[in-house]
């Protein structure tokens, strides 16, 4: 059964008012007050001190965060943080400040913001507003590149878990994770199946602090890191090859493209494995439709012709590259490992 969300007018009117909270919470996570405030409380006066702010407007602002419930005003007037704005603190276990600070971030923003222009033209508001693609953005503008790589390195932290014991990735001997980052997936499936052995590739730039990551877990001896590009060839000889976010990325023809390098370093007893959000094929309302609608704009405005599939357009990307669907496996997330393998 579908959900319909409520008629009332107050109901819209609370989802196109919500956006100023995204800002607020992007601002405190810039100006780390939350760190700010780990020790106990604090008067505003020394909190605008440390945070380079207006007294005065910062204690406006404050006065938002604690109608949100992120910090609270104590009896004597001094402001101390939550429980609920904890995850705001950066580098602690649950932290969500990386995930703010990109999510809220001014590329992210401004393109939104032109969400006008991808419905009238089809094409990314991104490279409308910044004259490139959201992936050059990042290499040529380090300070953003390293919020979005922060970003995508907390959210594989809160999703391995489920993806690794989600699939048996033991079966395999070798493990080729294409687009796999600097290897947070890789290392831990072969943390959790000795067995294995990986190959971890992407852009050179991006492979580079791969050993690191691969060190700290102790897998560095068992995993190859190779810098390239997949429109051009990948890795050949693994078992397995684990595309995850990579395929929404991109339109039919380059998803296409991908999948046919894929292909082409596969054996016949090979396995594809790609990790995406699947849409329902008829469309729902309410929970969990709007944030499978909204990524799927997402994907529109940010993306050069990067979109969300079903799992019918999947079996037919996946057919006209040379691959048969064979399941689709969910997660306890909200994505699912597809299963494909060589026709």
């Amino acid at each position: 059964m579908t959900q319909t969300p409520s008629s009332s007018p107050a109901s819209v009117l609370q989802l196109v008012t919500d956006y100023p909270t995204a800002q607020v919470l992007h601002v405190a996570a810039q100006l780390r007050l939350a760190d700010l405030l780990a020790a106990g409380p604090q008067r505003i006066e020394d909190l605008a001190a440390g945070t380079g702010t207006h007294a005065p407007a910062l204690a406006r602002f404050l006065r938002m965060l604690a109608a949100l419930g992120v910090v609270a005003q104590e009896a004597d007037g001094r402001i101390s943080l939550t429980p609920v704005g904890a995850p705001l603190r950066a580098n602690v276990p649950g932290s969500v400040r990386d995930r703010v600070l990109f999510l809220a971030g001014d590329w992210y923003w401004r393109t939104w913001g032109s969400l006008l222009h991808s419905v009238q033209t089809g094409k990314p508001a991104f490279d409308h507003i910044f004259g490139m693609s959201n992936f050059d953005y990042w290499k040529h503008h380090a300070e953003a590149g390293i919020v979005h790589d922060a970003y995508f390195t907390a959210l594989a932290q809160d999703t391995t878990a489920s993806l690794v014991s989600a699939y048996d990735f033991g079966q395999f001997g070798t493990v080729a994770d294409i687009g796999g980052s600097q290897g947070p997936l890789l290392a831990a499936i072969l943390a959790a199946n000795p067995g294995v052995r990986g190959i971890l590739f992407d852009l050179p730039r991006v492979v580079a602090e791969a050993p690191r990551v691969l060190a700290a877990a102790g897998m560095e001896d068992r995993c190859t890191v190779v810098g390239g590009d997949f429109f051009t060839s990948v890795p050949a000889g693994a078992d397995a090859y684990i595309l995850k976010y990579i395929i929404d990325d991109w339109d039919d023809e380059r998803a296409a493209a991908i999948l046919r390098r894929c292909r082409a370093a596969m054996g016949a007893g090979a396995t594809l494995l790609l990790i995406e959000h699947v849409l329902p094929e008829c469309w729902q309302a309410g929970e969990p439709a709007v944030p499978a609608a909204r990524l799927d704009l997402h994907m529109l405005v940010m993306t050069p012709g990067g979109r969300e599939r079903t799992e019918s357009d999947f079996r037919r990307l996946l057919a006209e590259s040379g691959f048969e669907l064979q399941r689709v496996i969910p997660t306890q997330l909200p994505f699912s490992i597809l299963e494909g393998t060589p026709r």
